[in-house]
């Protein structure tokens, strides 16, 4: 342990090294069970974020879920391109694995940019012939660095990001690498190996067609795929449930499934 801050609420935040250079953060409430861990990875375009700025997502998807989150401040671009943070994705897998956490005891939840991490970190686990959680959880997703889907020209007046900010994160985060290389867009993935998935999208984002895409080949892989489409709501709603219902109802219904999978 490195540092262990006590805040308001009755929950704890406590920082661990996963290793040099890379940091997670336990986030325990009085409701969490000790042995179960929602491994989380927030948004932020690869460039920004981290779990200081997702601390009250964290929060309440620890409440709702009633278990531990391992939030990690994955590294940046521009300093770190791709594939580092899907590598940090996969050390902080093998992180709790070595604190004990047997996979089926872990459960991997991303938001935006951290959805993207779930899904290509799953695929590397798999492709190393490590056992995988039982399932996974993703906000808001980014599936296709590519962007291909219609949404991100027919929703551009709705949701707060823009065309250009996904333009930007494929340039500064790939670098020059291929956007079709299914580590950074997963949706090019043997999607096959992937575990249950649940996932959660606003009709107002961007991203919509994407993930709709995503979805589609998932579910002709077999994957058992449940989807929340939530009306009306832009790009990471959940983000903002201290002034939004539907952001705490999406971090609500996370939780419940997050329940099921782990039969409590």
């Amino acid at each position: 342990m490195q540092e262990e801050i006590v805040e308001e609420g009755g929950h704890t935040v406590e920082k661990v090294a996963i290793r040099d250079g890379l940091y997670g953060y336990w986030v325990t409430v009085p409701e969490s069970a000790q042995d179960y861990a929602v491994l989380f990875f927030h948004g932020g375009g690869f460039t920004m974020g981290s779990t200081e700025d997702h601390l009250g997502l964290c929060i309440r998807l620890a409440r709702a879920a009633r278990s531990r989150v391992f939030s990690v401040d994955y590294r940046l671009a521009p300093e770190h391109v791709f594939p580092a943070p899907v590598e940090d994705a996969i050390a902080a897998y093998r992180y709790l694995q070595s604190k004990g956490y047997l996979p089926h005891r872990i459960l991997p939840v991303g938001i935006s940019a951290g959805g993207n991490l779930v899904l290509a970190s799953l695929l590397a686990l798999h492709g190393q012939n490590l056992t995988l959680p039982p399932a996974a959880v993703c906000m808001s997703p980014a599936t296709d660095l590519q962007f291909p889907g219609e949404s991100v020209t027919r929703n551009q007046e709705r949701d707060w990001i823009t065309p250009a900010r996904l333009h930007a994160i494929r340039t500064v985060y790939l670098a020059g690498h291929d956007p079709a290389d299914p580590p950074a867009s997963p949706v090019h993935g043997a999607l096959k190996a992937l575990p249950r998935l649940y996932i959660q999208v606003g009709t107002h984002e961007l991203l919509l067609s994407d993930v709709g895409t995503f979805v589609e080949k998932a579910r002709w892989a077999g994957v058992p795929v449940q989807v929340e489409l939530w009306e009306g709501m832009f790009h990471c709603w959940q983000v903002f449930a201290g002034q939004l219902p539907e952001g705490q109802e999406a971090i609500d219904h996370a939780g419940a499934f997050i329940r099921n999978v782990q039969g409590r």
